[in-house]
């Protein structure tokens, strides 16, 4: 699966995509390629897609209240001095973003990138969304 994680040059955030490479059946999604941009239409506009669209917002939205380990992050640390708690995530568009509430990070300077520890979580989120929507 290629999946493309962009973050955004002067703002901190991130963009997502993930391709849909392989029939999905539980979404009731058999054939994702078409041969025009018209036949796609019916694809989007179907149940079985906007099935999938609702388990993904449900599934990320999960992953953004409670993210998934990782080792080296400063809340898993033994002992953490900072007293700094990772910027929370917030999902701006399905189809869009990721990136923190308010689309500013307080610790971020203004037309800064998406520091390297949440571009970071937000890898982690993607991974762990694609195992338990089972797209890859």
């Amino acid at each position: 699966m290629s999946i493309r994680i962009s973050p955004d040059a002067n703002r901190p955030s991130a963009t997502i995509e993930i391709p849909l490479d392989c029939p999905l059946p539980d979404y009731d999604l058999h054939q994702l390629e078409h041969p025009t941009p018209r036949d796609v239409d019916a694809v989007l506009v179907s149940q079985g897609f906007r099935d999938l669209v609702d388990d993904a917002r449900g599934v990320l939205m999960d992953l953004l209240a409670h993210p998934p380990f990782q080792a080296h992050s400063p809340e898993n640390a033994n002992l953490d001095f900072t007293h700094s708690a990772p910027t929370p995530l917030e999902l701006i568009q399905l189809t869009g973003a990721i990136c923190p509430g308010d689309d500013q990070d307080p610790n971020a300077k203004p037309g800064t990138p998406l520091p390297p520890m949440a571009q970071e979580r937000v890898t982690a989120i993607v991974h762990e969304f694609i195992k338990r929507l089972q797209l890859a």
